[in-house]
């Protein structure tokens, strides 16, 4: 039976407060006010005191105004018939199309129970080469994208939607300008992936509350076609403004502040919903890149903090590139044992001598003498930078494998990279072989 209430206690910011028995946490309610019906959501039981967040605002709001429990927390359409479509925090459309009532499922549920779950053991190819070579990414990997505001993150992310071999994109975006929302349509629809993604944007302009959603309605969809064999790649930008989000509930429910003023219960609100991440036994797999904005490029901040004992390693994107310096896919011991014998000894060995001609570039910026091997170093390093790392590299993992062989013996002598000499005698270019000259 649904219950029904005509008397609002207090309505503070977003917030109303009504007396009431028998509800949930997380259930809906429907607020019928003079400008019509609209969607509230409980987020705060204390004995019969419940606290709802009003999704399009208290404005107009009034104190006689009629507040009904549906009975249920939200619930999102599944079907096929998604693909393509771009949906609101509520589930409903953005793009004009359709609205899909079908197989209503419940969002924020449970996260998969271990027994279903196998270990990790299969590479999603991006064809990105700092992802394929130097940290590959895992089905049912769980993975945040540090960055600051500015970076190509999205472009990054737009990137790996396209050419990830997945069988679904799912995308959420959270607080979104306008432009950025229709960005991925945009390059998706360009690069024909738009009939296996399906999009659920949330604007800085929208309710906050959907954009508290966006995460579970995505993961929530993510399961179920997981469930019937995909493997779905979920992408969600940005974290940082959900966790934003959090603290401005908590706030207006005077919660008592944690670090920086976020919820104490920040870390479980994360963990909830990377822990969807799971490659099941019997059926498909879920897998999570989240983009996360670092405020003053500040690992320590609550966010990427948490984020980071939640998640199995992340990706740092600087100055438009994926850094391979803390960048850290802890799972790619798994996979790339299996790909290609050379794989592990050029991932070791190009970052090493990435590192070298870092501290190489350090010491020419201080004015000191060069050697022979210091000009290789710094030819190698902007061959590295601009052959392997720069983001618009678009290239197989065999073929970035090969690349970087060619990209060795352009700069060094085999005796100078410290790789292996059957390694060397397989792999080194023959044509190659004694043309090094920086």
């Amino acid at each position: 039976m649904k219950k029904v209430y005509n008397k609002i206690l207090s309505i503070v910011g977003n917030v109303i407060t009504v007396k009431a028995k028998d509800v949930a946490n997380e259930e809906l309610a429907e607020v019928s006010t003079d400008r019509g019906k609209t969607l509230a959501q409980v987020i705060k039981i204390e004995d019969e005191i419940v606290s709802l967040q009003v999704f399009s605002g208290s404005k107009g709001v009034a104190t006689n105004d009629e507040v009904r429990f549906l009975g249920h927390p939200m619930k999102v359409s599944f079907s096929e018939n998604m693909l393509g479509r771009i949906f609101d925090g509520s589930g409903n459309p953005r793009d004009k199309g359709p609205s899909l009532q079908e197989n209503l499922i419940e969002i924020g549920g449970p996260s998969v129970n271990p027994a279903k779950r196998i270990i990790p053991n299969r590479m999603i190819r991006t064809n990105i080469p700092m992802i394929d070579v130097f940290n590959s990414l895992v089905v049912s990997q769980k993975l945040p994208i540090f960055s600051v505001s500015g970076e190509p993150y999205n472009e990054l992310l737009a990137r790996i939607a396209l050419q990830a071999e997945v069988d679904m994109i799912i995308i959420g975006g959270i607080g979104l300008k306008y432009d950025e929302y229709m960005y991925f349509r945009n390059e998706l629809e360009k690069g024909g992936a738009l009939n296996r993604s399906i999009f659920f944007m949330h604007t800085a302009a929208d309710p906050i509350v959907e954009g508290l959603m966006v995460p579970d309605l995505c993961l929530a969809v993510a399961e179920k076609f997981a469930l019937q064999g995909k493997d779905v790649l979920v992408l969600l930008t940005d974290m940082t403004n959900f966790a934003d989000a959090l603290k401005e509930i908590a706030i207006t429910m005077e919660q008592v502040p944690s670090n920086r003023g976020y919820p104490g219960d920040l870390y479980s609100q994360l963990a909830s919903r990377y822990e969807k991440a799971v490659d099941f036994d019997d059926a498909g797999s879920i897998t999570t890149l989240a983009a996360t904005t670092m405020p003053g490029d500040d690992v320590t901040h609550p966010v990427p903090d948490n984020t980071g004992y939640i998640t199995e390693g992340q990706f740092y994107l600087r100055n438009g590139r994926i850094e391979p310096f803390g960048s850290l896919s802890r799972l790619k011991q798994q996979v790339n044992k299996d790909t290609r014998e050379d794989h592990r000894a050029i991932m070791d060995g190009m970052i090493q001598l990435y590192a070298n001609y870092k501290e190489t570039e350090e010491k020419r910026s201080m004015g000191f003498r060069m050697s022979d091997l210091d000009e290789k170093l710094l030819k190698y390093g902007g061959m590295f930078e601009s052959e392997m790392m720069d983001l618009k590299v678009n290239i197989s993992l065999e073929d970035a494998l090969d690349n970087g062989w060619k990209i060795l013996s352009e700069c060094f002598n085999p005796d100078e990279t410290n790789f292996r000499s059957e390694l060397i005698e397989k792999f080194w270019p023959k044509e190659e072989k004694h043309s090094n000259e920086p």
